[in-house]
This record gives C-alpha cells, structure tokens and sequence, in this order.
C-alpha cells in the first residue's frame, strides 16, 4: 500500500517537473491555456450557480428552523449563511462538484489522446507534452476555480436572502445587518487559499490518470472513475487540514 502510494507520488512529481520547461511556440500554448480556461471556468459557471443558489436557500431555511427561539435574533440566521457559505459550503462543496465535471473530462480527453497514440505522434514531433497537455490545464485551474468560488460566495449568499424573503423569515434590513455584523475579512482569504488548493488536486490528480493510462477504452472510464473518487478524498482530507491549520 504505501509503495504503491509513493509510485504514485513519484510520478506525479515527475510529470510535475516535466511540465516545466520553456515552451516551443508560446502563441499556441497560450490558445491551449484560454481553451482550458473556457472549459474549466465559463463551462463549469452554471452548474456552479444552480447549485450555489439551492445551497443559500436550504441553509437559510435549515438555520432559521433550528433557531427557532425568541432568545436568538434574526440577523444571526444570515450571519451563520454567510460563514457557512465563505468557511465551508461553497470552497468544499462547488470543489468536489468540479472535481467530477472538471476532473472526469480532463482524465477522459488525456486518456483518449494517450490511447489513440495522440500524445506519442506529439512526442515524436519534438513537442514536451506534459508542458502542452498538462500545464495549461493546472495554470487553468488556479485562476478559473478560486473565480468560480467567488462567484459562488456571492450566489449562496444572494440565495438564502431570496429564500429569506419569500419565506418571511427574515426582512431586508435584518439580513443586511445580519450580514455585516461579526464580519471577519479572513474568512475570505481562507475560502480562497482552500480554493487555490482545491484547484491543484482538481487538475494534477485526473491529469495525472488520464496521462498515464495504458489499454483501451474501458480503461479510460476506469481512470475517469478513479481520478474523481481520489480527488473528493483528497479535497475533504486537505479541508481538514487547512483547517486546523488555519483557524
């Protein structure tokens, strides 16, 4: 087991370090990376906000049935959305969501290339593939996943005041105060040093499968599979780690 997760280890960092050299044309690395940043980030955007939106208005309605005595104001329900969205719900949650729909399509696309002999004609034609196929894709993802938990910060939180209006569980004035009282900055910066961390499992782990998968089709789905489940573990392993680390 635990050579068998150093292998692992290994070659991760050597495709790593492969990855890193000085690019043949920079014109068609740069269309490669825009190309990844589409599918990473513009491609991933509504799924992100349909769940973002739910996600706001369920923890609004979940948190204002818990609190459900007189002793509690109401701004705090929107206080507890907020942190819940900026802490935990959106970094973690929109993450694994992107880990199966960034994750399986990236493990997919490299698979095939590498089945169909795509990445050995590169190879044979001078061209580094792991800084052509595999770089764009990591560069691509610590910028468009950090952007897409913003954006998804911001709908969560817009969600539960929906929910809150037309529930009457709260006015406009008490989610707004409920908003800015006890507001940390920090918070912030925690939800994006998650996310940054988030977005290298993301790329690294299905690049890694999918650029080192051997056999036909049936083995590319094995590694989509296996790329996906390996990337939630490790999202939620480092969650807590930065957590205690963190805060």
């Amino acid at each position: 087991m635990i050579r068998k997760f150093l292998e692992h280890l290994g070659k991760i960092t050597l495709m790593i370090k492969g990855s890193f050299s000085k690019p043949e044309n920079i014109r068609v690395y740069w269309i490669e990376f825009m190309e990844q940043c589409n599918d990473i980030g513009i491609r991933s955007l509504p799924i992100v906000l349909i769940i973002s939106v739910f996600l706001g208005m369920v923890l609004t309605v979940q948190t204002a049935y818990q609190l459900v005595s007189p002793l509690v104001p109401k701004p705090v329900v929107a206080s507890i959305v907020r942190d819940s969205a900026i802490l935990e719900l959106s970094p973690t949650v929109i993450c694994i969501v992107l880990a199966g729909v960034v994750g399986s399509k990236i493990a997919s696309e490299l698979g095939n290339m590498r089945v169909s002999e795509q990445i050995d004609a590169y190879e044979i034609m001078g061209i580094n593939t792991k800084t052509y196929l595999v770089l764009p894709k990591i560069i691509a993802a610590m910028i468009m996943v950090p952007s897409l938990i913003i954006v998804s910060i911001s709908v969560t939180i817009w969600g539960g005041y929906v929910a809150g209006m037309f529930s009457s569980i709260l006015t406009e004035e008490q989610f707004l105060q409920g908003l800015r009282q006890g507001f940390l900055p920090y918070n912030l910066f925690f939800a994006l040093i998650k996310a940054f961390a988030f977005s290298l499992i993301i790329s690294i782990i299905p690049a890694y499968y999918g650029y080192y998968v051997k056999g036909g089709a049936l083995e590319i789905g094995r590694a989509s599979t296996t790329s996906v489940v390996v990337s939630c573990i490790l999202i939620l392993a480092m969650d807590y780690i930065l957590t205690v680390l963190l805060l």
